[in-house]
């Protein structure tokens, strides 16, 4: 077992780095954040034209390049250290995710090419108003047979919902929990943008009202695939945290060694030294689970379900109070509108709630060891 990444991964860093600094400056988060979309197309092509990141962890036979999650890590770490604004974290680690692992062949030969390539963005709806992420509360109704199936209920909180062109529905028919594959303009499928305290993760609210639908995997049989894409999400998310914690913590120390105050700089006095020496703490502890929880899932092996609730737990708490802490080191600059704080804190407390909140995450990690 190897925790240093590869000359190759490095490489990658380096290179999705330098795109979004150059693609997703502060400037084009705070103007993304405006728009009801969220994102720039043309630069959600580049992504998938220049770097083929859409098509990372996707297998070469639908059009992917066949990377393993460390690679996908890496790329989300990036990201979440660039506030990036766009649908990869639904499209890729959520439904492509759903995809891979449904044992559909048919439905991955239909729907993956077109997610690699960038053409299609997609997302996974699986909580509803009430917004718990527990697979027992999914009510949504499915009703049909064969190849004919409708949804009827609603779906909240999802995800770039209001953007995406497909939408893999976690439903309940006669045979128990299935999924199903919408697509985003379909009869009877109505769509409202959410407004969220994040401005750069939109959310949506889907309602369907016998909306025509395709089972994908064995109807009934959702369960385990759903509860398998929650986890490797989980680490996906888990990397984005440790991107934008890092990068709070870089803001906190330069501005601690540039800020003077009584004759000297603000991060020579001792309680600002220990807030910037415990956030170092927590973010390189974040690192190591989050790393952990990735070569576990790019092993697939069976430390996965254990290793993504603690990563998902930990990281939440360690970028939330990364991104509290850097607001207080810098005053009353970081409490204003015109500081990029406020960014990071609301990005930090949206992402420690998706996926379900670091108490949820314990009391599953609790059940699955058996506590």
């Amino acid at each position: 077992m190897n925790f240093g990444f590869s000359e190759e991964q490095e490489e990658l860093r380096k290179a999705v780095r330098r795109f979004f600094e150059d693609k997703s400056p502060v400037s084009e988060v705070r103007r993304l954040m405006e728009t009801t979309e969220g994102y720039d197309e043309a630069v959600w092509s580049q992504m998938a034209d220049q770097l083929g990141l859409q098509a990372m962890t996707i297998p070469e036979e639908h059009g992917g390049a066949g990377f393993g999650y460390v690679e996908l890590v890496v790329v989300l770490e990036e990201m979440g250290r660039a506030l990036v604004c766009a649908p990869y974290f639904s499209t890729v680690a959520l439904a492509a995710n759903a995809l891979m692992h449904s044992g559909d062949e048919a439905a991955k030969a239909d729907y993956l090419p077109a997610i690699a390539s960038g053409e299609t963005i997609a997302t996974l709806a699986i909580t509803e108003p009430a917004g718990r992420w527990e697979l027992d509360s999914i009510a949504l109704e499915a009703s049909g047979s064969g190849r004919e199936y409708t949804l009827s209920g609603v779906k909240s909180f999802v995800i770039d919902g209001h953007t995406a062109s497909l939408v893999l529905v976690a439903a309940r028919s006669a045979a128990g929990l299935s999924l199903f594959a919408v697509e985003g303009d379909a009869a009877g499928l109505t769509r409202t943008p959410l407004a969220t305290m994040d401005q750069t993760r939109k959310q949506a609210k889907l309602e369907f009202e016998r909306v025509p639908a395709r089972l994908v995997g064995e109807e009934g049989g959702a369960a385990p695939l759903l509860s398998k894409t929650l986890d490797l999400a989980a680490v996906a998310l888990a990397a984005e945290q440790v991107g934008g914690a890092q990068r709070v913590l870089e803001m906190s120390v330069e501005y601690a060694k540039s800020r003077i105050q009584f004759g000297r700089p603000i991060g020579s006095f001792q309680a600002i030294k220990h807030k910037c020496a415990d956030m170092l703490l927590e973010v390189e502890s974040a690192k190591s689970a989050a790393y952990y929880a990735g070569w576990a899932a790019a092993e697939d092996n069976d430390e996965l379900p254990v290793t993504a609730c603690l990563a998902k737990a930990y990281c939440s708490e360690a970028y939330f109070h990364a991104a509290a802490e850097n607001i207080q080191i810098h005053g009353g600059i970081g409490f204003t509108w015109e500081h990029d704080a406020h960014l990071y804190f609301k990005r930090a407390k949206s992402s420690e709630l998706i996926l379900g909140d670091p108490a949820y995450h314990r009391e599953l990690l609790a059940q699955r060891i058996g506590i």
